[in-house]
């Protein structure tokens, strides 16, 4: 199990040993409040794009949803005729090679994974580099007659300056014990919640969650992700009269390997549908080998739709660099993803398109719908 493995379970566990670490959560904080203060009287210089930013982001470390609601939001955009683009750190990429513009052809090991998935299955004008302002004046050479430009993960970049500021919560999830790194996961105080839009992301099918930061009420904006059918993660073009398309049944054993910020929703996730899962956590963003998911040769293979992009381009140069082999063959056989969707609450839509007007964001009339088909 990895350091990064270890310190999440016990961040979930809510481990003594980690209130040793204390003094050093209180140095970070202090850091924090000094560098968003320099931000904000002007020491510490930020950048004013040309056109405006929302920056979608989250105050704890690990997963919260938020790559699947930029999705649903870029997908609610372009329905309603809002020319919109997205830009990324690029984690997990080569940075050498950025800023980049993403494609549907682009690798994961080049531009990052969540870039990949964005691009897929959205389409969306992207562009991706550590340094936002390169990666804003990258996408706006390319496409100069965008409206709106999408931060994924941006929350703490305080070097760019937005518009429009959501914060993504995993109500399930809560907060741990609520302190600042290293001694909890937050990435920032939960003073940090105090006035701004937050998503909390809940459990699919329930009217409430608990979560220990604010009360349900009819006003609080939420989301959820619905699983979709299990679908084949690869089809080489030599075998696709071969294999059969047999969806693993809901009730049978299953091994969930998982290398996103937080793995358990993924397990959870599928225990929901009735699997019996054998679950696999690696840490976020990992880079897996074939060696490592040859050895989970006893029952099907299911993976997350981000772990699904980099699983991908290995099939890809396995296949183009060799032959396929019978043990290859077997393992492409075991391989199923698990996309989601993410599913927002009317109120998300109804203060998104509020937000925009009062940037002077219009939706094109003949395309405008309050919530996507």
């Amino acid at each position: 199990m990895s350091i990064e493995t270890t310190v999440t379970n016990a961040w979930q566990r809510k481990a003594a040993w980690l209130w040793l670490l204390l003094p050093i959560s209180w140095l970070y904080g202090l850091i924090i409040l000094l560098r968003r203060h320099a931000y904000k009287v002007g020491l510490l210089s930020s950048y004013r794009a040309p056109i405006p930013v929302m920056v979608i982001g989250n105050i704890s470390v690990g997963g919260s949803g938020k790559t699947p609601l930029i999705i649903a939001l870029v997908n609610h955009l372009q329905k309603r005729g809002i020319k919109v683009g997205v830009i990324s750190r690029g984690y997990g990429g080569d940075t050498s090679q950025m800023p980049a513009l993403v494609s549907t052809t682009s690798l994961p090991n080049v531009v990052g994974d969540e870039p990949c998935l964005i691009v897929h299955m959205t389409g969306v004008a992207m562009a991706v580099c550590p340094n936002r302002q390169q990666a804003i004046t990258t996408l706006l050479d390319a496409e100069s007659d965008l409206q709106l430009i999408i931060a994924d993960d941006g929350l703490q970049h305080y070097a760019l300056k937005r518009d429009i500021e959501w914060i993504v919560v995993d109500a399930a999830r809560g907060f741990g014990n609520e302190q600042l790194l290293p001694t909890g996961f937050l990435r920032e105080p939960m003073s940090r919640l105090e006035g701004a839009h937050v998503i909390y992301h809940e459990k699919p099918n329930t009217d409430s969650t608990k979560s220990s930061s604010k009360p349900q009420s009819s006003e609080r904006l939420t989301m959820c992700l619905q699983a979709d059918e299990l679908q084949r993660l690869w089809i080489p073009q030599s075998s696709i009269k071969q294999m059969d398309n047999v969806i693993p049944a809901s009730n049978s054993r299953v091994h969930a390997v998982s290398g996103i910020g937080y793995p358990q929703r993924f397990f959870n996730t599928l225990e929901s549908l009735g699997f019996e899962v054998i679950g696999h956590p690696y840490p976020d963003h990992y880079d897996f080998n074939l060696t490592e998911l040859l050895q989970y040769s006893d029952y099907p293979i299911v993976v997350t739709s981000k772990d699904a992009v980099k699983i991908k381009a290995l099939l890809s140069d396995y296949t183009a660099e060799q032959a396929s082999s019978d043990e290859y063959a077997q393992l492409v056989s075991r391989l199923w993803v698990l996309p989601v969707t993410a599913v927002l609450s009317d109120n998300c839509y109804d203060n998104l398109n509020q937000q925009l007007k009062a940037l002077g964001i219009e939706a094109d009339p003949d395309v405008s719908t309050k919530t996507p088909s």
